[in-house]
């Protein structure tokens, strides 16, 4: 019988993945932006400004107690030649719906900077209706929105300024500022802003006597930057080679059961580090209330899920004569593979909502994964191969037995 030689592959994708946590780790402070503010505007002096916590973003105001009015000038940026920037007050909650807000954008007909009211009613945030401007039912004196520095068009970059002067109810001096951005404008209805930790806590209760400001808590940006890298590793890696591993080296015969070890000692740590990313993920979630992603929150589940019941299963597996084991590696295998999937599947979810789809650190897994996948590719094909070759084989030994057998039963008939 032909001995078959087995060839393991190099650690290429493992050393590349580790590059990209140990890189993503030294950008962890590019998360989160917070401007310098100034009370000094092209247009006026105000008498107090705040930095706000998102988007580089700035507010400056005057506060009239006499008749309870309120001078604003907001001021943000573009992220796109197309895109929008809007503010506004909620009189309820630090929230995106029930806000009334100002938005900025290019008119499409002339170029021109619109500042145009919208009301977010619950409608908008579950895009059932475009966004159509109305005007508000608050006491909105005057809006507008100019461009700042040198720009004289909508640009990615561009910083604008939207200033309004709004009438507030007497002794109320504690509100609810909401502000974001958007890629496109369809048609004068802003569309959907991105879905980023920072642009969903873009809201703040500010104190506009004293510029107290109690903006919504968010997960750090390390904390983001070290779930996303052990879960990358863990489930979208580690597992997936963990299985390889246990079918491509299993059939050979000179690994004996040290295919076994490997293949257990691989999937241990891959679980153990995928759980650290998902309790690190719990923590995010309650480090960031309103902030949720619910089809990264149930693949993780989903996938948490799949990875604990393969621990538990080791401990009722059965041994190899008992009749049940068949049933448990079909079960093994369907669970195991479900989980390899769902991970894989939920850490290109995970690079979408740290916006980071476009990024290199999205394109330095896909190679790992192309790196892992083409071994796997060539393995199976080495491994159907020598079964058929081996198939040939015995199919050869089978007639030479047959014809040993057939001139016997003719020499003893003699």
């Amino acid at each position: 019988m032909r001995q078959r030689r087995c060839h393991v592959a190099g650690a290429t994708p493992l050393q590349l993945v580790a590059v990209a946590v140990l890189l993503a780790a030294a950008t962890a402070a590019g998360g989160t932006v917070v401007g310098r503010c100034t009370t000094s505007t092209a247009l006026r002096t105000y008498a107090k400004c705040i930095a706000l916590p998102t988007q580089g973003a700035t507010l400056a105001w005057t506060y009239d107690a006499r008749n309870a009015t309120l001078d604003a000038a907001f001021t943000g940026s573009f992220i796109s030649p197309s895109g929008w920037v809007a503010w506004g007050v909620n009189r309820d909650a630090p929230a995106m719906t029930g806000a009334r807000v100002v938005a900025a954008f290019s008119d499409p007909s002339t170029g021109a900077l619109l500042a145009l009211p919208f009301v977010l009613s619950p409608d908008v945030k579950l895009q059932a209706s475009p966004l159509v401007s109305r005007p508000l039912d608050i006491p909105l004196l005057a809006s507008s929105a100019s461009l700042v520095g040198s720009a004289r068009t909508v640009r990615d970059g561009a910083t604008v300024t939207i200033a309004a002067t709004i009438r507030l109810s007497p002794n109320r001096t504690k509100l609810h500022f909401v502000w974001n951005r958007g890629l496109y404008v369809q048609g004068y209805s802003p569309a959907i802003h991105p879905t980023d930790a920072s642009d969903l806590a873009s809201h703040a209760t500010v104190d506009i006597l004293t510029t107290a400001t109690e903006a919504s808590p968010t997960a750090s940006a390390a904390l983001q930057w070290a779930h996303g890298s052990l879960n990358a590793l863990s489930w979208g890696f580690l597992l997936p080679m963990g299985a390889a591993v246990a079918r491509y080296l299993r059939p050979c015969a000179s690994t004996g059961p040290a295919w076994f070890y490997a293949h257990a000692a691989v999937q241990a740590t891959g679980y153990a580090l995928g759980a650290a990313g998902f309790a690190l993920g719990l923590v995010m979630g309650s480090a960031s209330p309103g902030v949720t992603y619910k089809l990264h929150r149930g693949l993780g589940v989903a996938a948490a899920t799949a990875g604990s019941l393969q621990t538990l299963a080791m401990l009722f597996r059965p041994k190899t004569t008992n009749r049940y084991r068949k049933y448990w590696k079909s079960y093994h295998h369907l669970v195991g593979y479900g989980c390899v999937v769902v991970g894989v599947v939920n850490v290109f979810q995970g690079f979408e909502v740290m916006g980071l789809g476009a990024s290199y650190w999205k394109l330095g897994y896909c190679m790992a994964m192309a790196t892992l996948v083409g071994g796997c590719v060539a393995l199976e094909v080495n491994a159907w191969v020598v079964f058929c070759r081996r198939q040939q084989e015995e199919k050869l030994m089978r007639r030479e037995v047959e014809d040993v057998v057939v001139v016997k039963d003719r020499a003893a008939a003699f």
